[in-house]
């Protein structure tokens, strides 16, 4: 149970730094869908699926693989395979940007910005920024040094939504009244490019912030690690790209299943921006997740029944706090909507569809240490891979007739079958024993107390609605806590 208390912890403490972070930068939404119409927003949403998806290459599982060997019992020297990393990292990096420059006319047009290549050098450098600075990120978890991890992190978000706001609202505001004091760096036409610019300075400051991690140390190169880190993370890449394929790649072919081209960045705009209220439940599973890899392998080094009861209690409190912040979103959603324009609404029977998808990934997540601890990483390649064909297959098959509803219910139908799968597969490979019946108990009671909360639900009362709704939402947790054991005394921290 100590190990389980250390994970919740820092959970807590990434948590802290992922919720605050993602909260402001949720509150960017309204600003985003005041200020520009959907047709633009849809340009920034579709730009930022692709940088995901260059972000997961540039960084080739990199991540996972130092979290491997520098744990390993062959290399006694964990700064070694941390500088090992670095090196590969930034020339990989370096090389990314040489070919993206090279060729960033064709690489604009694809991005549907073919008038605006400053907006795709922007993001090609903060890419790089990023994917070299994703490590030392990771040395960090490493070294159990939480608090420096979220401060950065908070950083971070903080200066790119102080910039958001001084390019978007500031500036504009100086320029009908004090043109002067801004017309030296200034253009009221680059619009949406100033969301682009913001995240670059960020990033830029992101790496001046983590100098310290870079230095201290000696520098140098084992090539004989770097091929083992390559084979151990090569079938890490290829999940990563199927991983944020399935996340994204609804997005990315929005524009091709569309008859109409400019309805379909419309509704990319609308489905991105309504995609963010289910953000809560993505907040939750990044932050579980970035203590959760760093926990696992620690406990891989333990014998006996102890290691696997904690992956046991891991993934049942996952479930349970997922399905507790499912069910409060739900009932709250009279509230979070107006994080987006009244105009983007009619996206938002998405959101349940997608709270649901993001925490079948966060259970897939969980079932994914059999394969990290037993070095099978090949099978994480293929579940991955199986997924996307799913995902593949659904938008195709599902959007030309329902828009991006097709896209919500194809995350839906590709997450919950790489989860079947895993689970089918490490039951094989390496039992752990979850008591499935209780982790669907609380899934299904879950879904239960968000439908009787919509059948009370009164439109024309949407305030009364939240009231009514309230007790039964500490209905759930009370019958949680009850099943679990667990005492409000046992709750509070003893000195």
């Amino acid at each position: 149970m100590a190990g389980i208390k250390s994970l919740a912890k820092d959970t807590a403490i990434y948590g802290l730094s992922s919720i605050i972070g993602r909260f402001l930068n949720w509150c960017l939404v309204p600003l985003y869908t005041q200020m520009f119409p959907a047709e633009e927003y849809g340009v920034v949403s579709y730009v930022y699926s692709a940088v995901a998806l260059a972000l997961i290459i540039l960084t080739y599982g990199m991540e996972t693989g130092f979290f491997r060997f520098a744990n390993h019992d062959r290399y006694k020297d964990p700064m070694e395979v941390y500088s090992t990393g670095l090196i590969s990292l930034a020339v990989s990096s370096t090389a990314f940007v040489v070919l993206m420059m090279a060729f960033i006319g064709p690489v604009s047009a694809v991005l549907h910005a073919p008038d605006h290549h400053s907006y795709i050098v922007m993001m090609v450098l903060t890419v790089a920024i990023d994917a070299f600075t994703a490590l030392p990120f990771s040395y960090l978890r490493f070294a159990k040094r939480p608090m420096r991890f979220a401060t950065l992190r908070l950083v971070n978000i903080a200066a790119n939504i102080g910039l958001n706001l001084f390019f978007i609202l500031i500036c504009p505001w100086l320029w009908e009244y004090a043109p002067g004091w801004i017309a030296w760096f200034y253009d009221p036409d680059f619009g949406i490019g100033y969301i682009f610019l913001a995240n670059l300075i960020s990033s830029a400051l992101n790496m001046l912030l983590l100098l310290p991690e870079l230095r201290g140390f000696k520098w140098r190169f084992n090539a004989a690690l770097w091929r083992e880190m390559l084979a151990y993370s090569a079938p890490l890449l290829v999940l990563g790209v199927a991983g944020i394929m399935n996340q994204t790649l609804g997005t990315l072919l929005m524009p091709m299943l569309y008859a109409d081209k400019a309805e379909a960045i419309a509704a990319v705009g609308i489905y991105s921006a309504n995609y963010k209220i289910a953000i809560v439940m993505v907040m939750f599973i990044q932050a579980f997740r970035f203590a959760y890899e760093p926990f696992i392998f620690a406990r891989a080094k333990e014998q006996g029944d102890d290691k696997l009861q904690s992956y046991r209690d891991a993934m049942r409190w996952f479930v349970i706090f997922g399905m507790i912040i499912f069910v409060a979103v739900m009932y709250y959603m009279d509230i979070l909507r107006h994080f987006i324009a009244a105009s983007y609404f009619s996206g938002l029977k998405v959101v349940p569809i997608l709270m649901v998808a993001e925490l079948f990934f966060g259970v897939f997540f969980n079932l994914s240490l059999w394969y990290k601890l037993t070095d099978k990483t090949m099978w994480g390649m293929w579940l991955s891979l199986l997924g996307l064909a799913v995902t593949v297959g659904l938008n195709v098959l599902l959007v030309p007739r329902y828009g991006y509803m097709g896209c919500a219910w194809a995350a839906f139908g590709c997450y919950g079958v790489m989860m079947a799968a895993s689970y089918v597969a490490g039951r094989i490979h390496y039992p752990i024993g979850y008591n499935v019946p209780r982790l669907l108990f609380y899934f299904v009671s879950g879904l239960v107390m968000w439908v009787i909360g919509e059948i009370i639900g009164m439109e024309a009362h949407p305030w009364l609605t939240m009231v009514i709704r309230t007790p039964l939402l500490l209905l759930y947790i009370w019958m949680v806590l009850r099943i679990e054991h667990v005492t409000l005394r046992s709750l509070i921290p003893r000195r």
